[in-house]
């Protein structure tokens, strides 16, 4: 399942890696120290075991010394009374319990096997570590165990140390024999402290139980079947000391072995392993307990953390659906200083600042409102004539302006047409614009020639324009219906265009003027032209329409605006008019409306 939830995500991509990763660093760690342990407890078991070899063999080796010394004077001068003097030299040795010399009547070769002068059943072990170095005619020192009981019983249990005697010739013709107790061998072994806490063994080269700690009476090593003793048995034959580790994971029992050097014995010493780690066992439980809970504090307070950002998060999301649904009131506490204490302020400016956007909209929407019912709202007829105009602004409020001036005080058959511009589009334009509209309205209806209601319009709006330096253009005609008469007031705006259908002709109503606010003391001049025939179609219209530019930089221009006015000729105004911009928005194709358009259509019938 795929986390959803903030809070899920934290708990799966993070709290659950950290556990296992602190999992995984503990169990690692206890691993190694426990490995560590171990061989830490091969060394100390080699050292002990060692220790305990170099006590037996250092009681072997005094009887082995005068024994070869017995071998080296057999041939010499005077041989007699120092061999006598050797044996009894050898008879105080400590630990020799008995000295046998045997003679053989019947001297055998070297070459043939020893005669075993142990007890029968004895085992017998060639050491030529003594002799051997002093030349030819040296003879080993064989040991023989004499299992004069039963191998538990260590009472009678004897070690016979052999030394081989030869004639002149080479000839076996006797032996001498020292006889040692088993238990003085190993009487240290015995009483050192591990070999009485631990399962051991003393066993020689077919793995022959010599001495054990274990009562059982046990004869042979692995005789029982066990796999510890018979990976032990079969690494004595082939190393003279090692550690064993028995079967399983975590092993349950472990072992080591050392040789002597002057006996084939292999002291053997095995150990359960919850004794060797017992202080690893001891730590595990201890580690387990602290690193668990230091663990759960971890995450806990990982969780504590991250729990806290989880609900401030959700706070603020809590809030966006609320803002979405127009709740403004909701103000979210800053309870830290890190990101989310960040976010949280962030969205609390944001949440007032679209608080004041919104009362912005709203009174942009009701300035917008009130703008576009300052425009007349549906064209009109008046005397023949089809009049119809509209206006689209590139922002909620615009500056172009268009009005149809209906008043008695113009005259019978007269009606005035506007179309202005201001520099600029958005809220101060419509101000200045509807600033415009109300002073022409107020006097248009007051005695004077058009020229003269532009001047005052213009000196008027001058007072209001003169520190922002904002101005306006403006096109303003009246149509005399009864005359067949134009006249015309031209203040910096585009000259409306003429189009004669029977003749398929365009001519403009053009003229000199500055536009309004600018100059307050400029004098603007009426024009005026007779003789209409009462068939033309009259275009005022803003430059937002001509330069309207599409994506490769292309502009409208007014020739495309002619070419629609002569194929929509005989459509009504407002056909007419919406043809244009249907036009303009194809022509536009993805570009933004970057200025206010406005186009007023006067055809006569």
């Amino acid at each position: 399942m795929t986390p959803r939830t903030l809070r899920q995500r934290l708990s799966f991509f993070v709290l659950l890696p950290v556990a296992v990763l602190l999992l995984g660093m503990g169990a690692a760690g206890f691993i190694y120290a426990r490995a560590k342990l171990l061989d830490q407890w091969g060394e100390a078991a080699m050292l002990r075991l060692q220790r305990a070899a170099h006590e037996v063999d250092m009681r072997l080796n005094m009887p082995k010394i005068w024994l070869d010394l017995y071998q080296r004077t057999s041939e010499k001068p005077y041989a007699g009374w120092i061999q006598n003097d050797i044996i009894e030299q050898l008879k105080a040795v400590e630990g020799v319990s008995r000295v046998t010399l045997n003679r053989l009547q019947h001297p055998v070769p070297s070459a043939d096997p020893i005669p075993n002068y142990a007890d029968p059943g004895s085992q017998l072990f060639q050491d030529s570590s003594h002799g051997g170095m002093h030349g030819a005619g040296r003879q080993a020192i064989t040991i023989a165990v004499s299992p004069s009981c039963q191998i538990t019983c260590d009472a009678g249990l004897t070690v016979s140390l052999i030394a081989d005697l030869k004639n002149n010739v080479q000839e076996i013709n006797g032996s001498l024999e020292a006889v040692m107790p088993f238990d003085y061998l190993i009487e240290t072994v015995k009483s050192s402290g591990w070999w009485q806490s631990n399962e051991a063994f003393l066993v020689d080269l077919n793995g022959r139980i010599l001495a054990a700690t274990s009562p059982e009476g046990r004869r042979q090593l692995g005789e029982t079947g066990d796999v510890l003793e018979l990976k032990v048995f079969e690494a004595l034959k082939q190393k003279t000391l090692g550690i064993v580790f028995g079967p399983g994971f975590p092993v349950a029992e472990v072992s080591g072995f050392y040789r002597l050097q002057e006996a084939p014995w292999t002291l053997v010493m095995m150990a359960p392993a919850k004794e060797i780690l017992s202080p690893m066992i001891s730590f595990r439980n201890y580690y387990l307990i602290v690193g668990l809970a230091s663990i759960l504090t971890i995450l806990m307070l990982i969780r504590w953390v991250t729990g806290k950002t989880v609900v401030a998060i959700k706070d603020v999301s809590i809030a966006a659906g609320k803002l979405a649904n127009g709740d403004f009131g909701q103000v979210l506490s800053v309870n830290s200083r890190d990101e989310v204490g960040e976010l949280t302020s962030s969205f609390n400016a944001m949440a007032h600042q679209l608080e004041e956007r919104m009362r912005l909209k709203e009174s942009l929407d009701l300035a917008k409102e009130v703008q576009q019912n300052l425009l007349p709202q549906q064209s009109i007829n008046f005397c023949g004539l089809d009049i119809a105009g509209k206006s689209l602004y590139c922002d909620d409020t615009g500056g172009d302006y268009y009005d149809f001036l209906q008043f008695p005080e113009l005259g019978e058959n007269r009606i005035g047409v506007a179309v202005g511009d201001v520099a600029d589009h958005g809220i101060s334009a419509a101000l200045l614009m509807t600033t415009t509209r109300a002073l022409l309205r107020s006097r248009i209806i007051r005695p004077g020639t058009l020229s003269q209601i532009v001047g005052d319009v213009n000196r008027l709006l001058g007072v209001d324009t003169a520190l922002s330096g904002n101005f306006m253009t403006l096109f303003v005609m009246v149509i005399d219906c009864k005359n067949k008469c134009i006249q015309w007031v031209r203040a910096g705006h585009d000259a409306a265009e003429v189009y004669d259908p029977v003749a398929d002709s365009f001519r403009e109503l053009g003229g000199s003027g500055m536009a309004l606010g600018v100059d307050d003391a400029w004098n603007y001049q009426e024009y005026q032209e007779t003789g209409c025939t009462g068939n033309e179609i009259i275009l005022i219209g803003t430059d937002g329409i001509w330069e309207t530019e599409n994506p490769m930089g292309e502009r409208f221009g007014k020739e495309r605006l002619r070419r629609i006015i002569r194929q929509w000729s005989r459509s009504s105004s407002s056909d007419m008019i919406d043809a244009v911009l249907s036009a303009i928005t194809d022509f536009r194709q993805t570009s933004v409306q970057a200025d206010d358009i406005t186009l007023v259509v006067v055809k006569g019938g």
